[in-house]
């Protein structure tokens, strides 16, 4: 594997912080697209599937996350997973959400070329700064098409 060029965003580089509030509703639509019915993802006590935070970078204001330069064209989602280091959270908590980058390489794609891969790591704060999730993202550029 190969190092990404010094001019992409560094390792370690970090956005902003942005606000995350847990809403029952959110949480209910989120659920009905997954098509369950868990009595946990409903009503005020509800808590988040754990695959929730995902839709956090749905509401971070514009010029608040990570870009990784990518051409979004070749694009492609890896791979996302998510630690929790206590309860789920639940309606009502309030999150701040940050993003870095966690590690950036290249290697040969299949169809020749170079694919990059550039990991994100997004933490989840309560108010107190607790950390208390982290979703963690593997974006993927695809080789460009040899002409």
């Amino acid at each position: 594997m190969t190092e990404i060029a010094p001019a992409e965003t560094p390792i370690g580089a970090c956005g902003d912080t942005w606000e995350l509030t847990v809403e029952r509703g959110k949480i209910g639509e989120f659920a009905a697209a997954m098509q369950s019915d868990n009595p946990a993802y409903c009503g005020p006590g509800a808590i988040i599937p754990p695959t929730f935070l995902t839709t956090a970078a749905r509401w971070a204001p514009e010029g608040v996350r990570v870009s990784v330069g990518f051409d979004r064209k070749r694009l492609l989602h890896g791979e996302q997973e998510y630690t929790f280091f206590g309860p789920l959270p639940r309606v009502g908590d309030v999150l701040t959400a940050q993003e870095r980058v966690e590690d950036r390489f290249s290697k040969p794609g299949k169809r020749g070329g170079e694919m990059r891969f550039a990991v994100i790591v997004t933490d989840f704060r309560t108010p107190q700064g607790e950390l208390i999730a982290q979703a963690k993202a593997t974006f993927i550029e695809t080789a460009r098409k040899s002409s």
